[in-house]
């Protein structure tokens, strides 16, 4: 009976550990909302644009819209091989936190232009794709493989690793934070189209 006792509690208290590294159904669809929603903003923030528009920059330190577009397409390919390779191979967190407090960080951290950050070399502009149009492509591709890891990948909860955010972050929030990222760059090429020496056409 003790023994019973015993395995029941056990149950009990592993459960709830087990439930945590499982992201909800609804989480899921919001993640997929928000990843198609911010896929959209870079699409219509791109629409229509002539090649001196694709290419004006503000500024010789300031990247065109071209550069960002490129930009937000090569993370889209650096970030889900990080998930990949090294958050999905990592333990979970050394700490406990309240995962939804984090989520919420990153969806507001990330896309917030008022502090600025410096993107690391590999992902600088350097035309990797050949044109505007090529990157787009690509960036839609990477979207659509990024859906489909976030709805077909189990235990997103149950791996993290230390992010610029000075946070750990599990599976799941570096999926938002792909999608933070792209809402993030989506603003700055509206601020580039905002410049009063923007093409007209």
């Amino acid at each position: 009976m003790k023994r019973l006792l015993f395995a029941l509690c056990l149950t009990l208290l592993v459960a709830p550990a087990l439930k945590a590294q499982n992201v909800s159904k609804e989480e899921v669809n919001s993640a997929v909302k928000y990843l198609q929603k911010t896929e959209a903003g870079v699409l219509a923030a791109t629409k229509g644009l002539s090649e001196a528009q694709w290419n004006f920059k503000p500024a010789t330190n300031r990247w065109s819209v071209a550069e960002v577009t490129e930009h937000i397409a090569a993370a889209e390919d650096f970030l889900m091989n990080l998930i990949q390779e090294q958050v999905m191979k990592a333990p979970g967190r050394t700490n406990a936190v309240d995962a939804k407090v984090i989520d919420e960080f990153v969806l507001k951290a990330i896309p917030d232009r008022t502090v600025k950050a410096q993107a690391p070399e590999p992902l600088q502009p350097d035309n990797r794709f050949g044109s505007p149009q090529a990157s787009l492509k690509h960036f839609k591709a990477s979207r659509a493989r990024t859906i489909s890891f976030l709805e077909t990948t189990k235990d997103l909860r149950g791996h993290a690793i230390t992010s610029p955010l000075g946070k750990e972050l599990d599976g799941y929030e570096w999926v938002l934070f792909i999608a933070a990222h792209s809402e993030r760059h989506t603003k700055q090429i509206e601020e580039v189209k905002a410049d009063p020496n923007f093409p007209k056409k």
